[in-house]
């Protein structure tokens, strides 16, 4: 007797976009007849939706999410001898924004549970260092970081808050929504996230009218006018064919969520029927809405554990296969193994599973089973 493997992609953007496309074209195309790539009127657009959806005042597109970051510490005007907190279980481009214009990344650990910064560690973190003007939670994986206290230890500390949120669009803390708590929220619109566009895009969200403006002039180097340069910026600008597309997809974007929801829930339920080994993702009573981007379980033998999924054709993704704290190009802060130990940790027992809107419940059964048989063998 044959069994059959079903193929369960970690994403599939392919069965999204069957679902939208004839929506999508009919606002690509004009597009494409106008010939108005940079700069056009769905530009602002999709600003104005973004910045009402995240409960912001303003919303300022730019060409990626790792841009956003780069924009929002320009704004700031932080560079050589500062340095910011963050945590060392990230993107590279959580760190990497920081360390290209000259500022120092300050690694804090996680909380194991949430895995997100943990703001028990980051006040320890301030009087250990000086020049710290920021802090940068990451809300990983669609689940808001502890903001209240990490704004109260930044404002006894004369610091700023800084959100990177690209992994968190809709999330929210205590009702608020991510993005629109700290100084600055930053997005990614890569094509992976949950609202995702047709290639790298990205926005900075705020409530500051001043910062407002300067992003708004750091993205088209450094002014308003054109030729008129008031300081030395970058060309990070959205393009206009992407804001076009992600202006369509975010009138599905609550559904997709709500449907990712659905799936999380699911999977927590068959693995506890299950008994299976494994950690599963805690949502703190403080994260009001996890938007799971991914769905992110903790494994013993994870390696191995993910070669036996692929062999039935259920795509996983390591999300992070090695903390910031110990990369090459941060070798010269001096951390070591075994400073970030919850970090270190969850990096060798992470493994994230399809979740995205479109599974089927037999999809879920499917890669739940395999997980649970993996551990039965």
């Amino acid at each position: 007797m044959t069994t059959t493997t079903r193929q369960v992609p970690l994403l599939d953007l392919v069965a999204q976009h069957a679902t939208i496309r004839e929506q999508v074209l009919a606002e690509v195309l004009p597009l494409i007849d106008s010939q108005r790539f940079i700069m056009g009127p769905a530009v602002g657009e999709l600003e104005c939706k973004v910045a009402g959806y995240t409960q912001s005042r303003y919303a300022i597109g730019c060409a990626s999410g790792s841009d956003a970051l780069l924009l929002a510490w320009m704004a700031l005007e932080l560079g050589p001898g500062d340095k910011v907190i963050t945590t060392p279980y990230s993107f590279f481009a959580t760190a990497g924004s920081l360390a290209r214009i000259g500022i120092e990344p300050v690694f804090v650990d996680i909380d194991p549970l949430t895995m997100n910064l943990d703001p028990n560690q980051v006040e320890d973190a301030l009087r250990r260092h000086r020049n710290v003007w920021a802090i940068q939670p990451v809300h990983l994986f669609g689940g808001a970081a502890d903001m209240d206290p990490l704004l109260e230890i930044a404002s006894r500390h004369g610091a700023v808050v800084v959100e990177d949120a690209a992994q968190a669009i809709g999330a929210e803390y205590k009702g608020r929504r991510c993005g629109a708590i700290g100084a600055m929220g930053c997005f990614s619109f890569y094509p992976g996230k949950n609202l995702g566009g047709w290639g790298d895009s990205g926005m900075v969200t705020t409530n500051d009218a001043a910062l407002a403006g300067v992003l708004a002039k750091a993205r088209l180097h450094g002014g308003r006018t054109k030729y008129i340069h008031e300081f030395v910026g970058v060309n990070s600008r959205i393009d206009t064919l992407q804001a076009a597309v992600l202006k369509v997809k975010m009138q599905f974007l609550d559904a997709w969520t709500e449907a990712r929801q659905r799936n999380a829930a699911r999977y927590t339920s068959l693995f506890r029927e299950m008994n299976t080994p494994v950690g599963l993702p805690a949502i703190a009573p403080y994260q009001t809405r996890h938007v799971f981007n991914q769905y992110t379980i903790r494994c013993p033998r994870r390696d191995e554990l993910k070669s036996h999924l692929a062999a039935q054709g259920i795509g996983t993704e390591i999300y992070y296969p090695l903390p910031l704290h110990l990369q090459e190009c941060f070798a010269d802060l001096g951390y070591q193994k075994g400073h970030l130990p919850e970090s270190e940790r969850l990096a060798e027992e992470a493994l994230s599973l399809p979740v995205y809107p479109e599974l089927t419940g037999e999809d879920l059964v499917y890669v739940a089973s395999h997980v649970n048989a993996f551990y039965a063998k």
